[in-house]
């Protein structure tokens, strides 16, 4: 009785805050919930980053859930990736259940039904806001690194940025910035070797085979207009309820390219964006990246070191970034070391690597007394998980077997009709939703290089008429010496013929005579 009393006095204490924090459960020891002995995240700390870890079916999801309900609660947006397209259901309040009362009676937690303001958004065909960027905002660098060129391949990709930029002329899409490569070694290669220097094709054909695998993971419709505003993922309800942005990602799993390249430019422009906050109570915006290994499984080491300096500096903008994925090993140790937050459900040990893996893992918690980690790791059940974080003075609270509160939305997926009357009254469907295809680079090159060959064609046909005109003169100057000729001719042929010599011939003979 002791070991429970110092227990629950050290979870208590040590989830004390002054200001705001999010409960996520009750403490748990000996696989017993004490109820009361709530485990709690300050706001404070949110901005500090985390991890929501464990095997399939543990209830990560759920986790998640409560995690984006209560921020939006608290007036925090929130953006979700929704890889498995299970988390539209938090518009709608909870049906409510005899095993969520049971749950809650024994964390000690009255449980409220209630949806939440959600918008549903889309990188792909599916219904919903729709998020594009242009190539221009990328910029050469961020680019270059999405497409993991060769330095050389890299300074070339800078050259035609520069080129468009000097030249006014717009990199809205793939078509555009695949226009520039083809013209930079084609129509415009003398152009660019003059001013920029000599462009290789084999250098421009091996950036271009990198753009098309893009493409074919649906990079045409996430590049071009209209560009996605970051400010409008910061949005709040009439109630003061923080809009809780879903984007529907169940399409893309076999497209990690493009996933990977829309969470780098997202957390590119939401860094450059979002002002400064130094040690504000709460985060301006939580994100929350769903099966988080698609993110670094296909990364090249370049984009691994990009999302880890963002990951790093983000935070002080009041960003707060949740990886979700099924083992802590997913996510690289850089950026691993950055998270505050640390949920843990239950792994499992089904080969001697498992049983390795989830040694490390234990290592990553604060030590405790009252846990063997490595062990509590494999007997969780589903709704329970080990959980580490950050009090209001950045230090770890007591590590706690936590039994997770029900989500108070619904566990499941809206119905198609549920997600149409959402979308209808979205007001970011009517800001977003319209393509636009202004002229960019594509046409305007296009434009140049009709203009080009039509002044070419000019010229040549103005030297044709120059050179017919010389034929016709060398023609005419030729048949007015014929014409000459030919009028000498009788004259010329009455004084050679042999008669008129002999009578000549003859008269003078006669004559001397």
């Amino acid at each position: 009785m002791a070991r429970k009393d110092d227990f629950f006095k050290s979870i208590t204490d040590g989830n004390t805050f002054k200001g705001e924090f999010i409960t996520l459960g009750s403490a748990m020891l000996d696989g017993e919930t004490l109820s009361n002995a709530f485990v709690k995240v300050p706001l404070k700390t949110l901005n500090r980053h985390g991890l929501i870890a464990g095997a399939t079916g543990t209830g990560k999801t759920k986790t998640l859930q409560v995690l984006a309900e209560n921020l939006s609660e608290k007036g925090i947006p929130v953006l979700l990736m929704d890889i498995k397209g299970d988390l539209s259901g938090l518009a709608q309040p909870s049906p409510g259940h005899i095993k969520i009362d049971e749950r809650h009676e024994k964390i000690g937690l009255p449980f409220t039904s209630k949806g939440f303001p959600v918008e549903l958004m889309t990188l792909s065909e599916q219904n919903g806001v729709r998020l594009r960027a242009t190539i221009s905002e990328f910029g050469p660098v961020l680019i270059s690194r999405i497409l993991d060129v060769t330095e050389t391949q890299a300074g070339i990709i800078s050259v035609i940025f520069k080129y468009c930029d000097d030249n006014k002329l717009p990199l809205l899409d793939l078509k555009d910035f695949k226009k520039m490569l083809h013209y930079a070694t084609n129509e415009g290669k003398d152009e660019f070797s003059q001013d920029y220097g000599r462009i290789s094709s084999a250098s421009t054909s091996a950036i271009l085979r990198k753009l098309i695998e893009i493409e074919e993971q649906g990079g045409d419709l996430f590049f071009g207009e209209k560009s996605f505003e970051v400010d409008d993922l910061t949005r709040r309800d009439k109630n003061g309820n923080g809009y809780i942005n879903i984007i529907r990602l169940t399409d893309i799993q076999d497209k990690p390219k493009l996933f990977s390249t829309f969470m780098l430019s997202l957390l590119a422009e939401i860094y450059e964006n979002f002002p400064e906050q130094g040690d504000a109570d709460q985060p301006e915006l939580v994100l929350f990246i769903d099966e988080a290994h698609l993110i670094f499984d296909n990364a090249s080491k370049a984009l691994l070191n990009q999302i880890e300096s963002i990951v790093k500096l983000i935070r002080s903008k009041g960003i707060g970034i949740y990886f979700v994925t099924q083992n802590p090993t997913d996510v690289p140790e850089g950026v691993l070391s950055q998270l505050g937050l640390k949920v843990q459900h239950a792994l499992r040990a089904f080969t001697a690597k498992d049983r390795k893996a989830i040694k490390l893992t234990a290592q990553n918690y604060p030590d405790t007394d009252y846990y063997d980690t490595a062990d509590v790791l494999t007997s969780l059940g589903t709704g329970e998980a080990l959980v580490s974080a950050l009090d209001e003075k950045g230090r770890p609270t007591p590590l706690a077997a936590t039994m997770m509160r029900a989500p108070m939305s619904r566990m499941d997926i809206l119905t198609p009709q549920e997600i149409n009357t959402l979308l209808d009254k979205s007001e970011l469907v009517k800001k977003y939703n319209d393509t636009i295809d202004r002229e960019s680079a594509y046409e305007i090159l296009n434009k140049k290089i009709e203009e080009a060959e039509a002044l070419k064609q000019k010229m040549e046909a103005k030297e044709e008429a120059a050179k017919a005109k010389e034929r016709e003169e060398k023609s005419n100057s030729r048949r007015s010496t014929t014409r000459r000729s030919t009028a000498m001719n009788p004259i010329v042929k009455v004084l050679t013929s042999a008669t008129f010599i002999r009578a000549v011939f003859g008269i003078l003979k006669k004559a001397m005579k």
